[in-house]
């Protein structure tokens, strides 16, 4: 069995996100990746014995946990690789904001609007490629609101252990400020442009 493995990423210095945050961060997404492939094992360890159905059951409802988490946590990752690059107004992926948004400003105020949301989870611009849209939407947790087919194009982790060492609960705004000053939207584009 082929098993999924920890993906190295190439942080650039990032400003208003300490080394120790992200230290933290990529030692619980080291855990996701774990806890997928514990999972697969565990599932494919107690097939057919049906003493072990209950907890054969309970292990694929939290399988979905587990693999959102690790693959979260990669996209909104790779967004801070190859140094900071703001979002190109030529870029199809801008373009596409105007449509579906008004505007980029609108698209982005749309967003952080989401970062309010009280709990955990991620707040992220999808694209719906049967629709042809782009949508923002909220990922309670790591998997609840993930929506079939459309594609994660840009995200923010808005889980406590994503600011906490950096900010207060009060200023999650300054850290959703700080994911934007950090990203390279390269990454986005392309992102966009491969699902487009």
């Amino acid at each position: 069995m082929k098993k999924y493995e920890e993906k190295k990423f190439d942080f650039h210095a990032l400003d208003g996100i300490s080394e120790k945050t992200i230290g933290l961060h990529l030692g619980l997404y080291s855990g996701y990746v774990k806890n997928t492939n514990t999972i697969i094992e565990l599932t494919d360890s107690m097939k057919g014995d049906e003493s072990k159905k209950y907890a054969l059951l309970e292990a694929r409802r939290r399988f979905s946990f587990e693999f959102g988490g690790m693959r979260n946590h990669e996209y909104f990752f790779e967004q801070f690789t190859g140094g900071v690059q703001e979002l190109d107004p030529e870029s199809a992926l801008a373009k596409r904001m105007v449509e579906d948004f008004g505007s980029v400003e609108a698209w982005k105020e749309n967003l952080v609007g989401l970062t309010g949301i009280r709990g955990v989870g991620f707040a992220v611009l999808t694209y719906d490629r049967e629709a042809g849209r782009l949508m923002n939407n909220w990922i309670d947790e790591q998997h609840i609101g993930h929506l079939n087919s459309a594609q994660f194009i840009f995200g923010i982790d808005m889980w406590e252990h994503a600011f906490m060492l950096d900010y207060a609960p009060s200023e999650k705004g300054s850290y959703v400020e700080a994911v934007f000053n950090n990203t390279n939207f390269g990454v986005a584009e392309k992102r966009f442009d491969e699902a487009a």
